[in-house]
């Protein structure tokens, strides 16, 4: 390519950026009036069903060379900046700084919000719950080990609904300060996190202590202290804690993912493409749960995911978690609620809410 083409296209390149900002500056003031209505009307500033909306719709316009994830990603940090300019919008998440669960929130809120991290589970649900934080994010389950036990307990009692879901490849790193890798004898994470990459630690420190911690971030804390320790968590955790990368990509399974999701108060209208939680318990008695999910079976409603989990006050009796496709405002999945409610002792809706994208 000669000088002068090249020349030509960087021009045209600077005004399209000229254009770009310009409308950018346009669209912001318009946000500012929206959030002057929102504030009006008592609304809440993040609604994750219109912002779904929003992303489907941008999805929709694109017909260039720009991948669509790359336009979501840019658009992420528009809105959140958006959202920003009409009031802070606060977000708590399983801590400390560079844990999974804060990139998930990243993810999800862009980096205009403001994260605020609690040291455990429990911590991220008591700021929502007392306003301390208007959403909060947490680890529900992964792909390779399963369900986050303590977000099921404190799904059972909280007043919280789950607003939105949030799928984040996870790539494990062997992370340390100790000054010969080889010589290490303590290996800190989450016991998730431990789980996951069972298969390598055996194979490379099988004389290693494993201790256990409240997240992956916090695990780098303590190996940043212990000069014959390492951690197992995020490769943004190595720079922010300041420890050596011993080895990348060492989970056992290559489509290693996690879900998470959004936690706040109030609920989210349809979008066209939704996924409801409950939770229910059912009599003990031969058939009761054969019952309870006929009512799936007669609407056509599609369940994602059950599981059962220990009724804390009542040894040796259940509850089951499931999520299916749809939302409680259409028909179907109102029908199969009745009904669900006839056959069963205990029902609580957790929630209706944007699917997440299951393949990040």
């Amino acid at each position: 390519m000669s000088r002068d083409s090249l020349d030509g296209l960087r021009a045209e390149l600077r005004k399209k950026d000229e254009l770009i900002v310009r409308l950018l500056c346009e669209r912001a003031e318009i946000s500012v009036r929206i959030g002057k209505i929102k504030a009006s009307g008592g609304i809440d500033i993040f609604d994750p069903a219109r912002e779904s909306g929003v992303y489907g719709f941008i999805e929709k316009l694109n017909t260039g060379a720009l991948p669509s994830g790359a336009l979501k990603s840019i658009y992420r940090e528009i809105i959140s900046a958006s959202r920003a300019l009409q009031a802070p919008v606060s977000v708590a998440y399983l801590g400390p700084a560079a844990s999974f669960t804060e990139a998930a929130a990243r993810l999800h809120f862009g980096e205009s919000a403001r994260m605020e991290y609690g040291a455990s589970i429990a911590e991220v649900f008591a700021a929502v719950e007392k306003g301390k934080c208007g959403w909060g994010v947490v680890p529900i389950e992964n792909s390779a080990e399963g369900s986050v036990k303590a977000t099921l307990d404190h799904l059972v009692a909280t007043p919280l609904k789950i607003r939105g879901e949030i799928y984040l490849r996870i790539t494990q790193c062997l992370l340390s300060a100790a000054a010969d890798p080889g010589r290490i004898l303590r290996i800190y994470s989450h016991p998730q996190a431990l789980a996951q990459c069972r298969g390598w630690i055996r194979r490379h420190y099988p004389s290693a202590a494993l201790v256990e911690t409240a997240s992956t971030a916090d695990a780098a804390g303590k190996a940043r202290n212990d000069p014959e320790g390492a951690a197992i968590g995020s490769l943004r955790a190595s720079d922010a804690y300041g420890l050596i990368l011993v080895a990348e990509g060492i989970e056992d399974f290559p489509s290693n993912t996690t879900r998470f999701i959004v936690i706040g108060g109030g609920g989210s209208r349809s979008t066209g493409r939704d996924k409801t939680s409950v939770l229910f318990g059912t009599r003990d008695t031969p058939g009761a749960l054969h019952g309870a999910l006929e009512a799936f079976a007669s609407e056509g409603i599609n369940m994602t995911r059950i599981e059962s989990h220990p009724a804390r006050d009542r040894a040796w009796e259940y509850l089951f978690f499931v999520d299916f496709s749809g939302h409680t405002e259409e028909e179907a999945a109102g029908g199969c609620l009745e009904k669900l409610a006839r056959n069963t002792t205990f029902l609580k809706v957790l929630g209706s809410y944007p699917k997440g994208d299951s393949s990040p």
